[in-house]
């Protein structure tokens, strides 16, 4: 997709394609520590649930052409996908930190919302992402895939870490 934000050209991205609409979808934006991605991958492929109960399923798109992209131009490509909720980057934090924490952003455009329900909250949006350890992917994805709870949910969970990462309920 190629197009225009702020008059700068977006780089033309290769399209996500083979992704079962029960797979959460992970996008790696940084290439700086293969070693970093690779424990990422492994801690995503664990099973997951209160006693492992639950079999991974997730699409990893690990291309370069993704690198270095800020979450505003990832959201404007994945949103094409109407069965996805939510969508975790692997970015130089997630690399960086000790967790490995994604960062999970809301596919729901703002205009998407129900301006009669947020209007409290007009002086606090709800908000749009938050940190998630990859064994929270698992219980994220699921729980906002099925519409069980709400992104929002899950961020105050995060919130109220005191790193402010999303473990488990």
């Amino acid at each position: 997709m190629s197009g225009a934000v702020g008059g700068e050209a977006m780089k033309a991205l290769p399209e996500i394609v083979g992704r079962d609409e029960f797979d959460a979808l992970i996008i790696r934006t940084d290439y700086g520590d293969e070693a970093a991605w690779q424990t990422v991958v492994a801690d995503l492929a664990l099973p997951w649930g209160d006693d492992g109960e639950f079999e991974p399923s997730v699409h990893l798109v690990d291309d370069p052409a993704w690198a270095d992209l800020p979450p505003d131009e990832v959201l404007s490509e994945v949103r094409r996908d109407e069965n996805l909720s939510v969508v975790f980057l692997a970015d130089r934090v997630t690399m960086q930190s000790a967790h490995r924490a994604l960062l999970a952003l809301d596919i729901t455009e703002e205009e998407d919302l129900d301006p009669t329900y947020y209007q409290e909250l007009i002086d606090s949006p709800p908000p749009r992402e938050f940190r998630t350890v990859p064994a929270g992917v698992h219980d994220v994805h699921a729980n906002l895939s099925i519409a069980n709870m709400d992104f929002e949910e899950f961020a105050e969970a995060a919130f109220v870490e005191p790193d402010r990462i999303y473990r488990s309920f």
